[in-house]
């Protein structure tokens, strides 16, 4: 017994020092292997591996010295000392900006991650294409990308302050030298220092369905450019004001020793929109973007709800003018597409299609958008006129010769009131609306003046229109009582009529039995949309221009009607059909259509098709 016993005891004290084995679900198993500091904060499994093979236990109490020995310990590759090295920096630059640490010891610490990563991905034996599949790269990569968002959005503050850094001189900061090059950058030559530098990441948005970026390397950013102040009047476009910007650190030095000795980097900023990739210590690079922050945050802060509403009514604060927003930096080698917003509305008519169209990487790359944001209160002749010249000038100051790809072969997409004064833009008028005006001597003095509202001609430079729920032989709707009690409280302010001249009483209309009422109004926009207005029934039947390809996008709000008396609630099917169309969608849709996902897939669709059709 005495032998069992000590036999027995023997196997269990062997038993307690083997291996046993568990099992985990696959949500523990890749959190395991892909959570990192970052995203857990705690070091990945793969850092804390390196650790446990150079025998050190833990890193937080003895920071410095921990990294020193793991720089110079045996037994691990150089790709496992670096990416573990650039790790534990970032764990010593989150902690340092957590206990609000003096910003050259922060910055610092950003930059020894960023080096460190730096040198682990293009300076290592393996080349980064080699470990595509590996998540340790993906990993590494982001800590490079995070601490160079952190880099740049620190440095931001230090070069608003110093005027010989703005200028392109060498910064020095915190033993490092910092260099600065913007040339992909096509803003203007006197665009000024942006008021704020922010992390697109940070950013998120209600009202857009979908945020686009593009994988890569660098920090996605958005500048925010100052308002434009005492800018020209006359000049009828804005650039944005809140660019896409990707920034790039380059360390100095061709070997591994050299980088992790030297203490120069240069700063790169690149237009995302117009570079792909960018070179990186000797490897060309995909760009990361972020092609939704800028926009969103230009729609957010622009104010337009309340303000199209000011204009509608003629309050102050309003807009007289149409204005050609430039949704980025303006390319010569895209072409271009228009879009028109409709009735009391804003570029906000747009949120999810403008979205969605950049969110296409071949549309992004053959197109660039302007957004026309004209005040709708002013009738149809008027904003005509008005739209068409603040799209020539604006041609005329980016492309003077006219040769660019951006001027030629553009693309109307107009909605509502929006789509009818796209077709004005492509249509022949010739001498077919002088009928509309009284044959008094008076009328026919005024003949050079009222020309340009009457007698206009396709514009030369568009090849593509869409029209969506756009009331071409206007709307009942217009002519309802709650419309026409709309109509008493719309306004046009002084400033729109001076664009008009001695001649308004022309655009008026006769009292009953055609007898003289004394002082007539102006018709506004809303006047201009019944169905038994003449401008716009005659407008209807001009001639589109032969070299013009048009599209039509409708709703029906009922399916279950017949196509002759359906309607999308504002717009009847009759009204929007245009006869000779390349395309006609019908969707289930209300006034709306054009933020409905099918609508926005069928302009994609058209648009596609457009860049590979031959004109």
């Amino acid at each position: 017994m005495r032998r069992l016993a000590a036999l027995l005891a023997l196997v269990l004290l062997t038993g307690c020092a083997g291996v046993t084995v568990t099992s985990i679900s696959p949500a523990r198993y890749l959190a395991e292997r892909r959570g990192d500091v970052l995203t857990t904060g705690r070091l990945s499994e793969t850092a804390q591996e390196v650790l446990r093979v150079v025998g050190i236990a833990d890193c937080r109490e003895r920071p410095v010295a921990c990294r020193g020995a793991l720089g110079i310990s045996g037994g691990i590759s150089e790709e496992q000392r670096l990416s573990a090295l650039a790790e534990l920096w970032l764990e010593n630059a989150l902690a340092a900006d957590n206990a609000l640490a003096a910003d050259e010891i922060v910055l610092d610490a950003w930059l020894e991650t960023a080096r460190h990563a730096y040198a682990y991905l293009f300076f290592t034996a393996r080349r980064p294409g080699e470990r595509a599949f590996e998540d340790r790269q993906t990993q590494v990569r982001d800590y490079y990308n995070y601490a160079v968002q952190q880099t740049v959005t620190r440095l931001f503050k230090v070069y608003s302050a110093t005027p010989a850094a703005q200028r392109g001189e060498t910064l020095a900061l915190g033993g490092w030298r910092i260099d600065s090059h913007a040339d992909d950058l096509a803003l203007p030559p006197d665009s000024p220092m942006p008021d704020e530098l922010l992390p697109a990441s940070s950013l998120r948005f209600t009202g857009l369905r979908n945020s686009y970026r593009r994988d890569g390397f660098g920090a996605e950013l958005v500048a925010v450019l100052p308002p434009p102040g005492d800018a020209d009047p006359a000049r009828p476009f804005d650039t944005t004001r809140f660019p896409a910007i990707t920034a790039l650190l380059r360390f100095e030095g061709s070997t591994l020793p050299d980088v992790l000795a030297g203490r120069a980097v240069q700063l790169m900023l690149y237009d995302p929109y117009r570079s792909v990739q960018a070179p990186l210590a000797g490897e060309r690079v995909p760009l990361a973007a972020n092609f939704t922050a800028g926009y969103g945050l230009w729609l957010a802060r622009a104010g337009f709800a309340t303000q199209s509403l000011r204009t509608l009514f003629g309050l102050s604060d309003g807009i007289v003018r149409p204005r050609i927003e430039l949704m980025q930096p303006y390319d010569p080698k895209r072409r271009t597409i228009v879009m028109l917003h409709g009735l009391a509305s804003s570029p906000e008519a747009w949120i999810n299609v403008a979205n969605e169209v950049m969110g296409d990487e071949v549309l992004r790359q053959g197109y660039q958008i302007w957004q026309v944001y004209y005040p709708s209160n002013a009738p149809l002749a008027l904003n005509q006129k008005a739209i068409r010249e603040a799209l020539l000038q604006t041609l005329a100051h980016f492309d003077p010769s006219g040769q660019a790809v951006a001027s030629q072969n553009m693309v109307l997409v107009g909605h509502s009131m929006g789509g009818v004064l796209a077709r004005l833009l492509v249509s022949s008028a010739g001498e077919r609306l002088w009928s509309l005006l009284p044959a008094e001597p008076a009328a026919r003095e005024a003949h050079e003046h009222l020309a340009p509202f009457f007698s206009f001609e396709p514009l030369p430079q568009v090849s593509e229109a869409v029209f969506i729920a756009a009331p071409h032989r206007g709307t009942p709707f217009a002519g309802s009582r709650l419309a026409r009690r709309i109509a008493n409280f719309v306004t046009l302010p002084l400033a729109m009529l001076e664009q008009i001249g001695d001649v308004t009483g022309l655009f008026g209309r006769p009292g009953p039995d055609g007898k003289d009422p004394g002082p007539q109004r102006i018709p506004n926009s809303i006047d201009n949309l019944r169905d038994s207005d003449p401008f716009v029934q005659a407008a209807a039947n001009l001639p589109i221009s032969p070299r013009v390809r048009y599209h039509s996008i409708l709703g029906q709000a009922d399916m279950a009607l017949p196509r002759a008396e359906a309607s999308d609630g504002i717009v009847p099917y009759a009204s929007a059909h245009l006869a000779g169309a390349a395309s006609e969608r019908v969707l289930p849709s209300e006034h709306s259509v054009q933020e409905h996902p099918l609508a926005i897939l069928e302009i994609r669709r058209i648009l596609r098709e457009s860049l590979t059709t031959p004109r």
